[in-house]
């Protein structure tokens, strides 16, 4: 980490890796020759459809994603596939939503509008701590897809397994999508927004199966069609050319790193280590509890909301910042995303107990 820079512990956006934003600093006026920006040339252009197509490959190949399924860069954030998906895949049906925070409480509401939403778990009488084992898991038969987070930003969990549905799997992955392999042939589609391991906000991957577009809703807005999105190859509009081209400068890192699995393994040792120090520790204490939480976002608190709020003070002069837990949730986070080098762990663990040794 050079002098002038903080370890930046933000849920997203978040923290890139520094080779990334190097290079992309020395391309910045120049884009492969062209005596331009990226963020300048059109979308159309032979260089930004060479960019495009690169980075598409690069992921294809980084996830594995099967010929049957469709790589798709659009824009409107995680939040607006809460209302694609099920004006895409509901069909005015019945879908099944595990309810295991916030993100998947607001994405359940919001396909209530285009059919039935039935809740197959609702983790919210425990605080979210927690992530449902298959047997808790009410199914419906019939339904059109089953819909679940895959990690829980604000509350600090991470589902340890891929449930088993007889509908096909719907999953958000914003949070730890290129953290560890995925047999993205299981599912029927997988989202994420950029903003925590794979570029600048503004870009939304969605990956999806051929087979299940083409039943959108007559009153779909074309821009959230999947079946016109992969006619156009995400060129309906003008889609997010910089944030795409930053994706294809982090896809390159990742590989440089030892691809996804490098990655897992980066990520359990990181999360291990921040985790035993909170088991050790006579102040903080994690919120997740073992099994269920998250390598990617770690939560925490003192049990004192001034302590708390007092830490993340005294973390933040000593150039760890962006640790406040969400607004609902309270207590601290530690986002321990791909680019969090393990410097950065190995000093907010220093930081913890130091603030420890005078507040026990």
């Amino acid at each position: 980490m050079t002098e002038d820079r903080v370890y930046n512990f933000s849920a997203g956006p978040s923290v890139l890796p520094e080779a990334v934003l190097q290079r992309a600093r020395a391309e910045m006026m120049n884009a492969r020759g062209s005596g331009m920006s990226v963020m300048e040339m059109s979308h159309r252009s032979a260089v930004f459809s060479e960019i495009f197509a690169e980075t598409k490959e690069k992921l294809r190949c980084a996830l594995q994603v099967p010929e049957s399924h469709e790589i798709l860069f659009l824009q409107g954030g995680a939040t607006l596939q809460f209302a694609a998906i099920p004006m895409n895949l509901m069909e005015g049906g019945t879908a099944d939503y595990a309810v295991t925070g916030n993100f998947s409480s607001k994405a359940a509401k919001e396909a209530e509008k285009y059919g039935t939403v039935h809740i197959a778990c609702d983790t919210s009488d425990t605080g979210h701590n927690r992530i449902p084992v298959q047997s808790e898991l009410s199914l419906t038969p019939g339904a059109k897809y089953f819909y679940y987070c895959a990690n829980n930003t604000v509350y600090g969990t991470e589902w340890p397994y891929v449930p088993a549905a007889e509908a096909p799997l719907v999953c958000d992955m914003s949070s730890d999508i290129l953290s560890r392999p995925v047999d993205v042939g299981r599912f029927g589609l997988l989202y994420a927004g950029a903003q925590k391991n794979m570029a600048p906000a503004g870009l939304t991957v969605v990956i999806v199966d051929r087979a299940l577009a083409g039943h959108a809703l007559p009153f779909t807005p074309q821009v959230m069609s999947y079946e016109t999105l992969i006619q156009h190859d995400s060129m309906l509009n003008t889609p997010p050319c910089w944030c795409i081209y930053m994706l294809s400068l982090v896809l390159d890192w990742l590989q440089e790193q030892g691809g996804v699995e490098g990655m897992e393994q980066l990520k359990r040792e990181r999360a291990a280590r921040l985790y035993a120090c909170l088991d050790e520790s006579r102040l903080f204490h994690a919120h997740a509890l073992p099994g269920s939480r998250s390598d990617m976002n770690v939560t925490f608190r003192t049990g004192d909301a001034e302590l708390d709020a007092a830490f993340v003070r005294f973390a933040a002069q000593r150039g760890l910042v962006n640790l406040k837990g969400h607004k609902i949730a309270g207590g601290m986070r530690a986002s321990l995303y791909n680019a969090m080098p393990m410097e950065g762990v190995d000093a907010l663990i220093d930081t913890m107990k130091e603030f420890e040794k005078n507040h026990v």
